[in-house]
């Protein structure tokens, strides 16, 4: 058995933290440790002399708290790092300047009725999302930051995000290039115009090797590999080939003859000899499983140079303790206990991406209808990975999608029939209107309203998308009642009834699901914040894959273990309820794993 799954000879691909060209992009499954491997690649090329900017795309960003700094939309210095800076691209700050540069220059011209519409126009989730690539496009496509740094890091969102997010100059130069009139939910086309070269630039940049290189980040597990490799392939579509594979989280120790060491290594020894044909000739790095919690810079510094695992033992520092008296509902058998109890309604799974949602929701919605009831399992999630995880479906269960292509399509349709006899002109400038990216948002927001609607005769068990998709949906849902409402529009009943539902704990509960880790426990916390001030009370909270609760002995993962119980027991003091769930050797996939996790 070799050391590492993948670089048993070492070569020059192997050492991600010296890839060197201009501009690096950290890209993959949520909860892969995309931020933490940035971070770490960001200080060793400043430690090496070369002035370095790391910044995120991320809309649930979290650089700040991997460098313990309150980080902004400027490049600020990183304490205790010569020649490294970090930003933030703010989604929320970008709309709002983005909004007054396409408004501003017409106030005062134009009636207070047609800002105000062009106000409303730009007032949605797709506005947000293109603010923040404008500003993304600035870095890639500015001579004068080629200037001030050798490199910019790119700690990027989620992949489903990112995606969309590196496909967009190409969209969009050719949404510019048909629509040479009118306005879209951007506003104005004549801005987007004016934009046009420079988001060429940029597109031009990430598919040159020689300025480009992209990491897919990856923990060896078979889920996030098909996931590194859908990506790969979407990116290399559009030109963005000078790829690397980077597997995160290798437990390289001896396993020291414990079950729950011994079963992570064959897990990802399996994972990565069924990995994709897309890997089987991609330059492969590896960075080692550590004890640590990686936040701070000198942490994320010692993570460039492995320890052993006699050295991680020596430097841990976390006393022992016990796992926390959890009380009764310790356990997702207490989860759908009362999930039962409360009869029919909506159970939703949010939380960042990677912690376990889907499987979280599978779970659940397979025991619920083994238990009987009637159960619609579906998903926002734009990689929609709930079909894979249930595999054969119990009697009871339904397997739904909110497919956004084709919720697009059929909201399109509807509403061409809708607008009835038109002349050539008129029924040109609806399809343009329609070819907007903003015409998926408010398709996905009713596909979304009618799925909830079903919970008057069934159990509907959502599985939603990453944090931020899952916010900024329903920031939508409340934008485009409040446009319907205001705009004399029709609103159906779903749609008028779908806020209140929201808001009513005997008809949606809410389960923050996170990882026993201070990372995603800070992000889920920010989570549940974002919840209340929106008027949604979470239900609970479920701390997923817990090597505490597996009684390991492994040094390593006994660090961990130990590091665990601490942040168990802060939201255990938190949580209105809280659930545990073991990890568990074998993958939680198809009905009869899932049926394990809720014995």
């Amino acid at each position: 058995m070799s050391a590492t799954l993948a670089t048993a000879t070492p070569s020059a691909a192997a050492d991600w933290s010296r890839w060197t060209t201009a501009f690096v992009f950290f890209t993959g499954k949520g909860g892969v440790g995309k931020t933490t491997i940035a971070a770490s690649s960001a200080i060793a090329m400043a430690d090496r002399g070369d002035r370095v900017l790391i910044v995120s795309t991320d809309p649930a960003s979290n650089l700040g708290d991997v460098f313990g700094l309150q980080v902004g939309s400027e490049p600020q210095p990183v304490p205790g790092v010569d020649r490294l800076e970090v930003m933030d691209i703010d989604p929320e700050a970008a709309a709002l300047a983005f909004r007054e540069r396409v408004v501003g220059p017409y106030r005062g011209m134009l009636p207070a009725t047609a800002i105000a519409t062009m106000e409303e126009q730009l007032a949605g989730a797709c506005t947000v999302e293109i603010a923040a690539f404008d500003e993304f496009t600035r870095l890639l496509a500015d001579p004068t930051v080629r200037e001030r740094y050798d490199h910019v890091v790119f700690d990027t969102a989620p992949t489903g995000h990112t995606l969309r997010l590196l496909s967009l100059p190409a969209a969009w130069s050719g949404y510019i290039e048909q629509s040479p009139q009118g306005a879209s939910c951007l506003g104005p086309l004549a801005g987007l115009e004016a934009q046009q070269s420079r988001y060429q630039d940029a597109l031009d940049a990430l598919a040159d090797g020689g300025l480009t290189t992209v990491a897919l980040v990856s923990r060896p597990e078979a889920s996030a590999l098909a996931e590194a490799a859908r990506a790969g392939g979407e990116l290399a579509e559009i030109g963005i080939a000078n790829q690397r594979l980077l597997l995160n989280g290798v437990l390289l120790a001896d396993t020291a003859g414990d079950a729950t060491a011994i079963a992570i290594r064959a897990r990802q020894q399996q994972a990565w000899a069924a990995r994709p044909d897309a890997f089987l000739a991609l330059p492969v790095a590896e960075v080692p499983l550590v004890s640590s919690t990686l936040t701070g810079v000198d942490a994320l510094r010692a993570l460039v140079t492995p320890q052993t695992s006699d050295q991680a033992s020596e430097t841990a520092s976390v006393p022992d303790a016990d796992t926390p008296a959890l009380g009764s509902n310790d356990s997702l058998r207490a989860l759908v206990d009362d999930i039962e109890a409360g009869g029919h309604g909506v159970f939703m799974t949010m939380g960042k991406g990677g912690v376990g949602k889907t499987t979280i929701a599978s779970a659940v919605a397979v025991a619920l209808a083994d238990r009987g009831h009637q159960v619609i399992l579906s998903t926002t999630d734009p990689a929609a990975h709930v079909a894979g995880t249930v595999g054969d479906a119990p009697v009871g269960l339904e397997l739904q999608r909110i497919d956004p292509v084709a919720e697009t399509a059929r909201y399109s349709a509807e509403v061409m029939d809708a607008a009835g006899e038109l002349d050539d002109d008129g029924r040109a400038l609806l399809e343009e209107d329609l070819r907007s990216p903003c015409t998926e948002e408010i398709a996905v927001f009713r596909a979304f309203a009618r799925t909830m609607a079903q919970a008057e005769d069934a159990y509907v068990v959502l599985d939603t998308a990453p944090t931020g998709h899952t916010l900024l949906l329903l920031d939508a849902s409340s934008a485009y009642h409040q446009q319907l409402a205001s705009t004399g529009g029709v609103v159906a009943d779903e749609v008028r009834e779908l806020l209140p539902r929201l808001r009513d704990p005997d008809q949606v509960r809410i389960a923050i699901v996170t990882l026993p880790e201070s990372t995603p426990i800070l992000e889920a916390s920010r989570l549940a914040d974002d919840l209340v001030r929106a008027g949604i009370t979470p239900y609970g909270w479920i701390v997923n894959a817990s090597l505490a609760a597996t009684g390991t002995q492994h040094p390593l993962l006994k660090d961990r273990a130990r590091q665990e119980t601490r942040q168990i027991g802060d939201v255990a003091q938190a949580a209105q309820r809280l659930y545990v769930s073991s990890w568990r050797a074998e993958a939680p996939e198809g009905a009869s794993r899932l049926r394990e996790l809720v014995a």
